[in-house]
């Protein structure tokens, strides 16, 4: 039964260190569960209890599952492989404690490359890795999952993100190409693969056997062309609404679901709409995004009603 879910980031809690006040986790899960939501993600480590005790109750007193936690690593370098492993692992056994089959949601240390956030939403491909940086990402990708499951039993997903080295469709193609489906999913992001130039529901056909977990982000056709046309950063994108609410961008959420229904997809779908620190109203944002899955026929399939 697909259960929905929210994420922090969807509050400005995102993984790049931004400036800019954010609202608590108590917030953040409180208003989560008033929003009708049956689930949260992790967050930046750190920003809700790392005590699994004082996790749950957190959770519990809510009404809310641990779904997933998001863990950037710089997988195209080897020399990062080792911190990438020991920050996966350390969140795993987090997850492991609080959550019935959570998933880590690995990813490159995306908008640390400065040509990758430059040209985010227009990469072109020679701006790929070459052979030998694409199978250095996929060993990271192996080492990191590889351990994951060894110490915890937690499963591994791939997310898909601009702003970083496997954006477009055929650097997602070529990573999974490249690993091992046993040890590594897809957390396909709708909102990331729509502006990364691909057209998501064509996506969630593609891989919906590799899927693993679902990211339902939306994103802005105005925008996108906007980006594109004065060669706007990722940030600058972000910060300009790239990412809107569900129903307001191009992403078509009803064929996708229906697609993911039909391959059997049973896990959760997790609601997103980065925002920076402060930008628009997080908990209206998040009621109205919720609304559209009701109408889409996901309210009685988890979150409140």
């Amino acid at each position: 039964m697909i259960q929905v879910a929210n994420a922090p980031c969807s509050w400005g809690v995102l993984e790049f260190g931004l400036e800019g006040e954010t609202p608590g986790y108590v917030r953040v899960l409180d208003e989560m569960s008033r929003a009708g939501y049956a689930g949260t993600e992790l967050g930046d480590w750190g920003f809700m209890p790392t005590d699994p005790a004082a996790l749950k109750e957190a959770l519990a007193s809510r009404g809310l599952s641990m779904v997933a936690a998001f863990v950037p690593v710089a997988l195209a370098d080897a020399r990062a492989h080792a911190a990438g492993v020991e920050a996966a692992v350390k969140t795993a056994r987090l997850l492991a404690g609080v959550a019935s089959s959570p998933r880590v949601v690995l990813a490159d240390d995306n908008g640390k490359d400065p040509v990758r956030t430059r040209e985010a939403g227009r990469i072109r491909p020679e701006q790929a890795l070459d052979d030998a940086r694409f199978r250095t990402f996929a060993e990271g990708c192996h080492a990191v999952a590889r351990a994951v499951r060894d110490a915890t039993g937690v499963a591994t997903v791939f997310h898909n993100h601009c702003g970083g080295f496997i954006e477009t469709p055929a650097e997602i193609d070529r990573l999974l190409e490249l690993t091992d489906p046993a040890l590594l999913s897809l957390c396909l992001d709708t909102g990331h693969y729509t502006y990364g130039g691909g057209d998501a529901l064509e996506g969630v056909k593609k891989h919906a056997r590799r899927i693993g977990h679902v990211h339902f982000k939306d994103a802005d056709p105005k925008v996108m062309r906007e980006a594109r046309e004065r060669g706007w950063d990722y940030f600058e994108a972000v910060k300009s609404g790239v990412f809107c609410e569900l129903g307001k961008g191009a992403v078509p959420f009803g064929a996708i679901l229906k697609e993911l229904r039909g391959a059997g997809y049973e896990g959760w779908i997790v609601v997103e709409q980065d925002v920076f620190p402060g930008m628009g109203n997080p908990f209206e944002s998040a009621k109205r995004s919720r609304e559209v899955l009701r109408g889409l026929g996901l309210q009685g399939e988890g979150g409140a009603s």
